[in-house]
């Protein structure tokens, strides 16, 4: 995945969680708040999994500096 696209899906998804967060402490009812704390955990999921990918990335580009060029 191209690298800068990662960077916004990793901004949407703190963006979200962030959101959602706020929308759990004002919730009034105990329903909303289960509804609530349901979003946040798959937002915060989704979030988790962005940043394996962008540190996923981030090793393999600095593995790619020590490689041995070929010299063929």
């Amino acid at each position: 995945m191209y690298l800068p696209a990662l960077a916004r899906d990793l901004y949407k998804s703190q963006k979200e969680v962030e959101s959602l967060e706020l929308q759990l402490e004002e919730a009034a009812t105990v329903q909303r708040q289960e509804q609530l704390k349901d979003q946040l955990r798959q937002a915060r999921a989704e979030l988790e999994q962005i940043n394996k990918i962008m540190e996923g990335r981030k090793e393999h580009s600095r593995a790619s500096l020590y490689k041995p060029k070929s010299l063929y």
